[in-house]
């Protein structure tokens, strides 16, 4: 299964309708936490989503509001006697931040620490790059690699069944007939997770052809200063990010309290998102990955 959980989507401070931050990626047999901020455990309750089911924990920046519920979230962990290592990755200029949080949660997790300082691969499908902020952030990229599907008529054609099937998957060729004969390719799906940013080549580079754009849109385009000033993306910005990388689909999250109607930021994300659909994330919501593009089969 690949769904995106929405635990919070406050920034600074939370109201009474929007939680801290508070991010799940569900990937096939993975759960990636991001950006616990305060009350993700009990968001976590509300939501259905168990800390059995959490495999890695990414945070963007050592800032509060991303980072204050990881010691909430190891401590039930620790209480549910999670069985498996959690990997927990975050920005190496905050190691004596998270290491603080880390030391104040309860003992019993087979936690594994993974501070990054540039770009690049941090673990199998998982990716980072610097963004611009006040303080050092990264942005994350799940992505899986390119495959093939097989075509049902075109294995019965050539006579290709059972054991055959797999062996052909596995070796490119079963008596002759080659898997580029019998499927078509299969894009890999992606995920860009982009948060406390200004416009940068960080989060293009995330962004770039992503099947599920999460931006933040701390700020309306009426407040452009306040976005420049505290280097955060407006919301026609994130529209913008979201056309210019070709995404498949735009989540806004990350809400200033000054806004207590969300509905204009996704109608400014709109406007300049070139047709790309636009979400305005709300506490709780359940939003499943968009459907697998399809290739032509000629």
């Amino acid at each position: 299964m690949r769904e995106f959980v929405v635990l919070g989507t406050a920034s600074q401070v939370p109201t009474r309708t929007r939680n801290h931050n508070g991010y799940v990626l569900r990937w096939d047999g993975q759960g990636l936490l991001f950006d616990p901020g305060e009350g993700t455990q009990r968001q976590m309750i509300q939501a259905g989503v168990s800390a059995s089911q959490i495999t890695r924990i990414c945070i963007t920046h050592a800032h509060g509001d991303h980072c204050f519920g990881l010691p909430g979230v190891l401590s039930r962990m620790a209480l549910d006697r999670v069985p498996h290592p959690v990997h927990l990755h975050y920005p190496a200029s905050g190691e004596e931040m998270i290491r603080a949080l880390v030391a104040v949660a309860s003992p019993g997790v087979d936690l594994r620490l993974h501070p990054h300082g540039a770009a690049g691969a941090v673990a199998s499908g998982l990716e980072v790059r610097p963004l611009l902020h006040r303080i050092e952030t990264y942005g994350y990229r799940v992505a899986e690699p390119d495959g093939r599907s097989l075509l049902p008529e075109r294995l019965a054609a050539a006579g290709i069944t059972g054991r055959d099937i797999s062996l052909l998957q596995q070796d490119g060729s079963v008596g002759g007939v080659r898997l580029d004969d019998v499927s078509v390719p299969r894009p890999g799906q992606s995920f860009a997770f982009v948060m406390d940013t200004a416009p940068c080549a960080g989060a293009e580079e995330l962004a770039e052809g992503v099947d599920l754009l999460v931006a933040e849109s701390t700020f309306s385009d009426d407040d452009g200063e306040l976005a420049a000033q505290y280097r955060h993306l407006t919301a026609g910005q994130a529209g913008t990010l979201a056309a210019t990388a070709r995404a498949g689909m735009l989540i806004l999250t990350h809400f200033s309290s000054r806004y207590t109607d969300v509905g204009l930021l996704a109608q400014q994300a709109g406007a300049r998102s070139g047709g790309i659909p636009v979400v305005a994330a709300n506490d709780l919501d359940r939003i499943p990955f968009p459907k697998r593009q399809r290739w032509s089969s000629r």
